[in-house]
């Protein structure tokens, strides 16, 4: 007998910019929306994965993209640079991201 989701729920994704060191919830948001949602700034401009204002660096975990192809050369995904603006955590996540400021 296979238990139901509800008797064990999954626990929520959790995404931590470095080198703040601070951690938020994902709450199913990008990393962007989660960011900003939480109190924090990500550089950011076009918000739909094209302008690369936002390209940071994923350290560890993975993501899945809003967009078919979001504006990622073949090596900076293999570089595993990520577009937070359209990049929604499955799992925890680690991004470097030296541009990220706490909100005042």
């Amino acid at each position: 007998m296979r238990p139901d989701a509800t008797s064990h729920p999954t626990p929520p994704a959790t995404i931590t910019l470095q080198p703040l060191g601070c951690t938020f919830p994902a709450d199913g948001k990008t990393i962007l929306q989660a960011a900003e949602a939480a109190g924090f700034t990500l550089p950011s401009s076009c918000r739909n994965g094209t302008c690369r204002t936002c390209l940071c660096r994923l350290e560890s975990g993975a993501v899945r993209y809003l967009v078919e192809w979001p504006g990622l050369s073949i090596e900076e995904k293999r570089e595993d640079y990520l577009l937070p603006c359209v990049a929604v955590p499955v799992g925890d996540v680690v991004l470097k991201a030296p541009l990220a400021k706490r909100q005042p």
